[in-house]
């Protein structure tokens, strides 16, 4: 599993031939990294009296981005699970009718499967960064830079996620389920962009006049 790899053999695995690990689990673990600077903002603003008014809401964030952290754990080895089918698929046999038919069923599913896991990365990147807002408001300010570069972390993991949507639904043959999945993708990284962008806006004006 990805997530059991230590940081040098994710990375030597990464550089590799090798199909996967590739951009859709390093989109994920890139989204684990941002929400993991959220708690540690978070782990830096508990139990100080200048931050006591927001204690019991970042307990209830703490909790949200742990969770959110072992999603895009998860989602990082079901990238890799997903596109190991897909890969076998597309070196069937198709030299009957039937060959070629079913050739095509199978590569749809996986096709599929294959788009799925990086738009789920996409949602729960957009679910990290409006914690990640509130934290840049009320989180403590000698941490507020990391806040920043947590949300570059999840910026790179939405529109990379979004890469691989693409790569995937370019390939399937039902081109309105592939639409729907495109639709909701460009919806979910202009979202996200903008948001991303005024989140770290507000950190550079923190770090400029505090």
């Amino acid at each position: 599993m990805i997530q059991d790899l230590t940081v040098s053999g994710f990375l030597e695995e990464l550089s590799s031939g090798k199909p996967t690990p590739g951009g859709g689990g390093a989109a994920a673990l890139g989204g684990a990294q941002g929400v993991a600077l959220g708690e540690m903002v978070i782990h830096l603003t508990l139990g100080k009296k200048r931050y006591a008014d927001v204690e019991e809401e970042m307990q209830e964030l703490l909790i949200k981005l742990e969770s959110l952290k072992k999603e895009f754990l998860r989602l990082a080895d079901e990238d890799a699970a997903v596109f190991a089918p897909l890969a076998a698929a597309y070196g069937l046999p198709a030299g009957t009718e039937e060959e070629k038919r079913r050739k095509s069923e199978v590569l749809e599913k996986h096709l599929l499967a294959a788009s799925l896991v990086p738009a789920a990365v996409m949602e729960r990147a957009l679910e990290a960064l409006e914690i990640m807002a509130v934290l840049a408001d009320k989180g403590s300010r000698l941490a507020v830079s990391d806040v920043g570069v947590g949300v570059q972390f999840l910026k790179s993991a939405l529109l990379g996620a979004k890469m691989n949507v693409s790569i995937n639904t370019k390939s399937m043959k039902q081109r309105e389920r592939a639409g729907e999945l495109n639709l909701r993708a460009d919806q979910m990284a202009e979202a996200g962009r903008k948001r991303s962008d005024e989140i770290y806006a507000k950190v550079e004006a923190v770090l400029k006049t505090e």
